[in-house]
C-alpha cells in the first residue's frame, strides 16, 4: 500500500502543522474541524505561516500556492472516506480520540491507517475501539511540526510489522527522521524527558537555584538548545501537568509524580507563553 491521500483531525497548532507538512511533500490532504470559524483560523495559519516562510526565502511563490492546493479543509468526517492514512491530531483527550476513532472507522475503507498524535495517551487502547487494531499506530509528531525532525511511530502488540513500515516511509517522505517506540506511556521522548523538567521543578521547589542558574547550567552544562523552566513555558505547564499525571498513573514511580508547585502553577492560571506568564513572563 502506498499513502498518498491524507486526513488530518484537528486543525489547531499541531494538527495544522502535520496538515501543511503532508501538503508540503505532496499529499493530497484534508483536514477537519468542529466547525467553520476554527477550521478557518487554522487554515489562515498555515497561509500565514507559508508566506513568512516565502518572505524569508525558503520556498517560492509557486510552492507555497502548491501547498495550499494541495490542502482541503472540511467540518464532515465524512469527508476522510477515500484517505489512505488519518492523522488524529485532536484535544488530548481519551473519550474524544476514542470517539473519532469508533467514527472513523465506520467512515474509512478496511486498508485506511489511522493514527494518532497524542504524546501520552494509550495507543493500544485506541486501536481496539475500532475494528482494525492491526492498523493502527501512534504518529507523534513535535512542535513546531514544520520546524521539528523528529517523529516517533508507535507500535501495539496488535499492528502489523507492514503497517509500521508504511508509516516509517511515509514519516521518512515528509523529510522526517522516524523513530518506532513501543506501546509505553510517553512513548520515547516524554518518557526521558518529563522526570528531567519535574526533576528541575524540585530543585527549584528546594531553594537550590534560581531559575535562571538552572536554566544556564543546563544549556552550557549538557549542552541543550534551552534550559528546563524556558521549556517548561515553551510546551506549556499545563501539557506537562497533565502528561505528568498520566504517567505517573501508569507507572505509579515517585519521578513521574507532579511536584506540588507545578499544580499550583496551573491552577494560578500560569501556563507559559501561551497565557503570557509561566516561570517566565512574558506579558511585555
Amino acid at each position: 500500500m502506498t499513502i498518498e491521500r491524507v486526513g488530518v483531525v484537528g486543525c489547531g497548532l499541531m494538527g495544522r502543522g502535520i496538515a501543511q507538512v503532508c501538503a508540503q511533500a505532496g499529499h493530497a490532504t484534508v483536514v477537519s474541524e468542529i466547525n467553520d470559524e476554527l477550521l478557518a483560523a487554522g487554515m489562515a495559519s498555515i497561509e500565514k505561516f507559508l508566506s513568512k516562510g516565502v518572505d524569508k526565502g525558503k520556498l517560492s511563490e509557486e510552492e507555497m500556492q502548491s501547498t495550499l492546493d494541495n490542502l482541503t479543509g472540511t467540518t464532515d468526517l465524512a469527508d476522510f472516506a477515500g484517505c489512505d492514512l488519518v492523522i488524529e491530531a485532536a484535544t488530548e483527550n481519551r473519550e474524544m480520540k476514542l470517539e473519532i476513532f469508533r467514527s472513523l472507522d465506520g467512515i474509512c475503507g478496511p486498508e485506511a491507517v489511522f493514527g494518532s498524535n497524542t504524546s501520552s495517551l494509550n495507543i493500544t487502547e485506541m486501536a481496539v475501539a475500532t475494528g482494525r487494531p492491526e492498523r493502527v499506530v501512534g504518529l507523534h509528531f513535535f512542535n513546531p511540526v514544520p520546524l521539528m525532525k523528529l517523529v516517533e511511530v508507535i507500535s501495539t502488540m496488535l499492528v502489523e510489522d507492514s503497517v509500521v513500515g508504511e508509516v516509517k516511509a511515509f514519516g521518512e517522505g515528509l523529510g522526517k527522521v522516524v523513530v518506532v517506540a513501543r506501546d509505553r506511556t510517553g512513548f520515547i521522548v516524554n518518557r526521558l524527558l518529563v522526570p528531567y523538567l519535574l526533576g528541575a521543578i524540585r530543585v527549584l521547589d528546594e531553594g537550590l537555584a534560581t531559575m535562571e542558574d538552572i536554566d544556564q547550567a543546563m544549556k552550557l552544562g549538557c549542552g541543550y538548545p534551552m534550559g528546563p523552566f524556558t521549556l517548561l513555558d515553551l510546551v506549556g505547564i499545563d501539557t506537562t501537568y497533565y502528561i505528568a499525571n498520566i504517567m505517573y498513573e501508569e507507572f505509579r514511580e515517585p519521578q513521574f509524580a507532579p511536584p506540588p508547585l507545578l499544580r499550583r502553577m496551573v491552577l494560578a492560571g500560569r501556563h507559559g507563553r501561551k497565557t503570557g506568564r509561566g516561570f517566565y513572563d512574558y506579558s511585555g
